[in-house]
């Protein structure tokens, strides 16, 4: 595969699909236009380090009007994009991934920037703790009333490395807004093309944590959203803080290389990443052997993985199996399984009294959720490779269930992200606290990369463990860990970070280097942590849930199995984006139907 073509796309299937012509030369007059563009950020980038504090604030509640009056375009654009025809039910998908993710992180930045305009620790108001091994721990979700109510159940704690005090992380919070003036430059950000929200906030996240002004390259999946994200980021565009381009394969290669540009940030895979670094072919092979990057410049990346779904054995109800099958099903399927973050592995006991049982639940529930279209490029071709793989394989409707058995080699499933709707199941022996430790072990160190990891146990399970269970948390080595819930929900929530476990190097680049989000715009990051209800409303009630966390959500809106999930999120977009009690009440009571 050519660099030029794996930078073409910037994204996960960019190497995926295996491209491999030359790209053309860059024509004169796109070159100049891409030049006149960085100049124009250039000229941004001063402006922006004379812009105080308290002033960012202030264009951050423009950019939040300007978003908020785009999102049913936005969703709207990015669905029928994807071939979400008008009525389907996964149509929410597009509101909650995409305006509604914007609207709160610009939210949270906000309040970080309000906090450091007056003079305060942006942890202000935040409480801090300790978690295992000595770590200060940041105990960043809920921060409001609204959250508190509307998600009910769940919180979320950044986790930062250790060494890092309470002093050291309050004093360091804040990351480039410290110092304001100082500038950053101007970077480039190669946008994400499954998730329509995912170019937006890494331009933010450059903006705020860093002072760097960027050029957005967009995937050519999101061609059609350009429009709107010109009208929805015009207050970053007119003063120039931001560009947006599209291109194929000349454009990146010339952009990655452009010697105005300080910085690169990519969303993709390994193979993108190490052609735009060290090259293709022998050539790249000759610069890696001999550490010759040929990126002369600063790169971070989140580069996806193979995330394990760890499923604790325990006691459990039929209403239990049913619902956790379903989020399982969802981990997988939301995005018809496009997510660097979809959960591919469940790893479940052998030795499992109910194992049979979850597993019939979790073949229903793969099976009954609904059709949507493989809208992807690249996606056929990796579903095949999956049948090739296992080609005694579940065929489900358009989607594939691996089931491990006696003899089985695992490696392929575990070591490729298909990107696709190919979900797999390996067991392991044991129950309690062995299987715990031989599952977190099995998936530090057989699975592809860092980037998240998801678990699910029983409240009664949980508490038999004690600090058993905390001690195996921290040796599960990923960015991203979710505790009966879905590492989307640390995606998606602001004020957590998402990225690769720390440790990885431009030679061996796993999950990715750095992270994004982190609107407390936190200093030292090692991971970030989602703890969720085991059982919904109204299983959620103490009498009913065995000393579980209480929530007021049923199924979630995030279920693809959420029978009400598109008027839901939309509901709960519009009330982010411009408030309303009524509205509100309409929500939460679709919510109940769901």
């Amino acid at each position: 595969m050519t660099q030029d073509a794996a930078v073409t796309t910037a994204t996960k299937d960019a190497a995926r699909q295996g491209a491999a012509s030359a790209s053309p030369e860059l024509d004169d007059a796109t070159r100049a236009a891409l030049d006149a563009d960085i100049a124009l950020l250039q000229q941004g980038s001063r402006t922006w380090s004379s812009v105080t504090v308290a002033q960012r604030v202030t264009l951050l509640r423009a950019l939040r009007t300007s978003v908020a009056a785009t999102i049913e375009d936005w969703a709207g654009t990015a669905a029928d994009s994807k071939g979400l025809r008008p009525g389907h039910p996964l149509r929410g998908e597009e509101w909650l991934s995409g305006p509604y993710s914007v609207l709160g992180a610009i939210d949270a930045y906000a309040d970080t920037l309000t906090k450091l305009s007056e003079g305060r620790s942006a942890l202000h108001g935040v409480r801090i703790g300790r978690a295992p091994g000595g770590r200060t721990k940041v105990d960043a979700f809920p921060l409001t009333g609204i959250d508190r109510f509307l998600l009910s159940g769940f919180t979320g704690e950044v986790w930062l490395q250790p060494g890092i005090t309470p002093n050291t992380a309050r004093e360091s919070a804040g990351l480039a807004q410290l110092t304001p003036s100082a500038s950053g430059g101007v970077g480039l950000v190669l946008g994400a093309g499954n998730i329509t929200s995912i170019p937006v906030l890494d331009v933010m996240y450059e903006l705020l944590a860093h002072n760097r002004v960027a050029l957005l390259k967009v995937n050519p999946t999101q061609d059609a959203l350009v429009p709107v994200y010109e009208r929805a980021l015009a207050p970053l565009i007119e003063p120039g803080f931001l560009r947006i381009v599209r291109g194929g394969p000349a454009v990146g290669a010339y952009l990655t290389g452009h010697r105005d540009l300080v910085h690169v940030h990519i969303t993709g895979s390994a193979a993108t990443f190490d052609a735009i670094v060290w090259g293709s072919g022998a050539t790249g092979k000759r610069r890696r052997r001999e550490n010759r990057p040929q990126l002369k410049k600063p790169i971070t990346a989140e580069l996806g993985g193979v995330s394990p779904i760890i499923v604790v054995p325990g006691e459990w109800t039929d209403a239990d199996l049913a619902y956790q099958a379903e989020h399982v099903a969802t981990m997988r399927l939301q995005n018809c399984g496009h997510n660097c973050i979809a959960g591919q592995v469940v790893i479940m006991s052998s030795d499992w009294p109910q194992a049979e049982q979850f597993r019939a639940a979790l073949r229903r529930a793969y099976a009954g959720a609904p059709e949507r279209p493989i809208w992807y490029p690249g996606s056929p071709v990796r579903m095949q490779q999956a049948s090739d793989d296992y080609p005694d394989a579940l065929v489900l409707a358009d989607r594939l269930l691996v089931e491990i058995g006696d003899g089985q080699d695992a490696t392929a499933l575990e070591n490729t992200e298909y990107f696709a709707p190919v979900l797999g199941v390996v067991e392991l022996p044991g129950t309690g606290q062995q299987f715990l430790d031989a599952a977190v072990e099995h998936a530090n160190e057989k699975l592809q990369g860092t980037l998240g990891g998801n678990l699910i146990i029983d409240p009664a399970t949980e508490k038999a463990l004690g600090t058993g269970f905390e001690r195996a948390i921290a040796e599960l080595r990923y960015g991203s860990i979710a505790i009966n819930g879905w590492t989307a929900f640390g995606f998606i929530t602001p004020t957590l970070t998402w990225g690769a476990y720390p440790g990885n190097t431009l030679d061996d680049v796993g999950s990715g280097i750095g992270v994004v989000h982190n609107a407390l715009l936190l200093d030292g990051v090692e991971r970030s942590i989602v703890r969720g209800p085991f059982r919904p409303f109204p299983r959620s009630l103490p009498v009913l849930n065995g000393g579980g966390r209480f929530t007021i959500l049923p199924t979630p809106p995030w279920f693809v199995s959420a029978r009400t999930a598109a008027q839901v999120s939309e509901g709960l977009t519009r009330f982010r984006a411009r408030g309303g009690l009524l509205g509100l009440v309409r929500t939460l009571l679709q919510a109940l139907r769901a």
